[in-house]
């Protein structure tokens, strides 16, 4: 065969249809790298054998984006990004358009959705180490995911138009002027305007229906084009190309993608389907957490609800920034309150250079440090309640615990990470 001519590709095990459609799939082959893809990405990408139910979350997080944007898709069908009839086109969706409350419900469930679905993702990245050499830029993909995310369900939570949803735009943009110098500019171009208004509500529009998503679904494949070209890591942390058979050049500890793990993640996709339509179909608000009371009414720039909270994914980094309530070099509590909110989510992109740890997996590390997780995550936990309550005297001094705990799990991670017995990590997986 001649030098850079591609082989005709020849489709099998259709029946009777063998030769139309194999011919047909054979012209699009010449012409677009189909079957290329499709091998190097799912049927002959080899990810480890020895998965467990942490890998998938993956998978679910894909799920509720598709679920995202095309419940998304209705909503704008029917919604009206005015300040005068936003509040209204909502409830018309409810109420008048068919299905409309469910697509209504589907689309703010799986906002909620989505970050227990990346929470739990990233949770499994932190115990297996899949942020370690060499995936730091599939983690750092990740991480620009979940900010992302952030930015997307700020933008989208204005437009509702109810009470929750506009004193929640004007306290976390009124955050941005305590920025020095360019703080006061800032939140007036984020607004539009000098409060909150309409020129707000369209800007938000634009950015929660056009400009993120785009980002958004850019990242997603970044992400998704470096996990296959370092390839999965595994429970164990084990490398699994490090050990390929010599015949073939196939990790002798790896299956194909499809379709062994096609059919694995069904099981997963069922269950968290099942828990999704519970919840839409019993529970859309879940007790004021999913969806606040005060959202049902329309946004009123002259009465205030008696307590602003972010939605409950936020939570953590608000208490973070309601922790700071001391001057430091002379500079006010409310700016370094912003700095360490936004510390607190920026500092995941150093972790694959904080850890020192000689082994990847939590399985192989001394107990202490499993230890060090628990109560990493019952901070994180702890700070995600209080940040939906009233500020308090108990409640401030328990989230300046807590913060501290936060910042120190990584800050502290270069030495601890170092410390205890190590187990022996196994030359190739285990089935456990």
């Amino acid at each position: 065969m001649a030098a850079g001519k591609k082989e005709p590709v020849v489709f099998t095990g259709l029946g009777g249809l063998d030769k139309p459609v194999s011919n047909l799939l054979t012209w699009v082959d010449a012409r677009f790298p189909l079957m290329e893809n499709w091998k190097a990405h799912l049927s002959e990408y080899y990810a480890p054998k020895n998965f467990n139910f942490w890998y998938f979350f993956g998978s679910l997080a894909m799920l509720v984006l598709v679920i995202q944007i095309v419940t998304g898709i209705f909503l704008v069908m029917h919604y009206k990004p005015d300040a005068a009839k936003a509040f209204e086109s909502v409830e018309y969706i409810m109420r008048e358009v068919p299905w409309g409350w469910l697509v209504r419900y589907m689309h703010s469930t799986g906002a909620s959705m989505f970050f227990v679905v990346v929470y739990l993702h990233m949770f499994r990245g932190l115990l297996y180490g899949s942020y370690r050499k060499p995936r730091e830029l599939i983690w750092i993909f990740g991480v620009m995911i979940f900010l992302c995310l952030m930015g997307e369900a700020f933008f989208g939570y204005l437009l509702p138009w109810g009470q929750m949803s506009y004193w929640g735009a004007q306290v976390i943009v009124n955050l941005f002027s305590a920025i020095p110098l360019i703080g006061p500019d800032l939140a007036i171009w984020i607004r539009g305007d000098y409060v909150v208004g309409d020129a707000t509500l369209n800007r938000f529009f634009a950015f929660h229906v056009i400009a993120l998503p785009l980002v958004l679904l850019g990242l997603v494949a970044a992400h998704i084009l470096a996990l296959h070209e370092v390839g999965s890591n595994n429970p164990d942390g084990v490398e699994i190309k490090e050990n390929k058979d010599p015949k073939t050049g196939i990790p002798v500890d790896g299956i194909p993608f499809h379709p062994y793990y096609t059919v694995h993640d069904i099981l997963g996709v069922v269950i968290f389907l099942m828990v999704f339509s519970a919840i839409v179909f019993f529970a859309p608000e879940m007790g004021g957490y999913f969806l606040e009371y005060n959202n049902f009414i329309p946004a009123d720039p002259l009465k205030t609800p008696e307590h602003i909270a972010p939605v409950w994914y936020f939570t953590p980094y608000y208490s973070v920034l309601r922790a700071m309530v001391w001057p430091f070099f002379g500079i006010d509590a409310k700016v370094w309150g912003v700095i360490a909110m936004g510390a607190s989510t920026l500092i995941f992109f150093f972790l694959p250079w904080l850890d020192r740890s000689p082994v990847k997996s939590i399985r192989y590390r001394p107990t202490l440090h499993l230890y060090f997780y628990i109560v990493f995550v019952v901070a994180f936990l702890i700070l995600g309640y209080l940040g939906t309550l009233p500020p308090s005297p108990v409640g401030e001094l328990v989230s300046q615990v807590c913060t501290v705990i936060y910042f120190g799990f990584f800050l502290g991670m270069p030495w601890w990470s170092r410390w205890g017995q190590f187990k022996p990590v196994p030359a190739r997986v285990t089935m456990q």
